[in-house]
């Protein structure tokens, strides 16, 4: 790997450092908590909720410090994006997980940089030939993945994290190209707001409710995406995104998956064949090829 891969342990300032674990290790672990608060908490009025509660903590506390609230058009750029992005994308995936193993989903959920790179080309930024090497390879070890016994299994799954991956990446390129939100943490908390009113919406058409009796630990998971999920591994992407190269913050796309299946292995009992471990690294073989190239840019 580039230097701007390395091992976080060289040089690099203690905040960067600790904002690299929150990425790496605490995003990596939210696909098994969203799996836990599965129990109880159906998975658009789950999602809803955590990002209700995170956007209006994170927007009140925007407020206080004295930060400009969002115009009329950045609310709506807010809710385009939060709504493709939170609403498609993490509604989609908690759907995803219902039928699918979180380790699964996740390996899945790498080829997000690579369906990004993709949709830039049509804002003409043409994907250069190792670029172009890395999403060839990347989707290649989808097709792998998607042939495994945990998709094939479930087609209603896969469906759900395939829409989930492309409202993800096209919300992401349109906040970045033509959809700007407010500035710094302002913008990702009314992002947050809209897209959990969204996924709230969404729980009530599909008929969700809340159990008469929710499991201690579904709670406890929930708590969790809020607070580290929501509040403390975002603001930590951002600060890296400012703060660092943009492979070291990129860097999460290829920890979280081995985080995430490693966990699901260990803790929720689930069933990862070879050939599925194998296809997720090939997925992450094109994400690395992907990031490499674009630091040569």
């Amino acid at each position: 790997m580039t230097t701007a891969l390395a091992t976080p342990s060289r040089g690099l300032p203690p905040l960067v450092i600790a904002c690299l674990a929150a990425t790496w290790l605490v995003w990596g672990s939210t696909y098994l908590a969203i799996k836990i608060a599965l129990v109880s908490l159906p998975p658009f009025l789950q999602m809803g909720s955590r990002f209700v509660v995170a956007g209006a903590l994170l927007f009140g506390w925007m407020a206080w410090r004295g930060a400009a609230l969002p115009s009329a058009k950045q609310w709506r750029n807010a809710l385009i994006v939060g709504s493709l992005m939170l609403g498609g994308g993490m509604g989609g995936t908690a759907l995803a997980e219902v039928s699918v193993g979180s380790g699964l989903v996740v390996a899945f959920i790498a080829v997000v940089p690579l369906m990004i790179a993709l949709a830039n080309r049509f804002y003409g930024v043409k994907p250069a030939r190792a670029e172009l090497a890395g999403i060839v390879v990347g989707l290649g070890g989808v097709l792998l993945l998607t042939q495994g016994a945990g998709f094939q299994a479930s087609p209603a799954g896969l469906a759900a994290i395939s829409v989930a991956c492309v409202t993800w990446s096209l919300g992401s390129v349109l906040s970045q190209r033509s959809l700007p939100l407010a500035p710094g943490a302002m913008g990702f908390a009314s992002e947050m707001l809209c897209g959990g009113v969204v996924l709230l919406v969404l729980a009530a058409f599909t008929g969700e409710t809340l159990p008469t009796q929710i499991e201690p630990q579904a709670i406890a998971a929930w708590a969790y995406l809020v607070v580290a999920g929501s509040l403390i591994a975002f603001n930590a992407y951002m600060y890296l995104l400012a703060n660092a190269s943009p492979g070291l913050a990129s860097s999460y796309t290829f920890v979280n998956p081995v985080i995430a299946m490693l966990l699901g292995v260990a803790l929720a009992g689930e069933r990862i064949t070879l050939a599925e471990w194998l296809a997720a690294g090939v997925i992450l073989a094109g994400v690395v090829l992907l990031l490499r190239a674009k630091q040569r840019v």
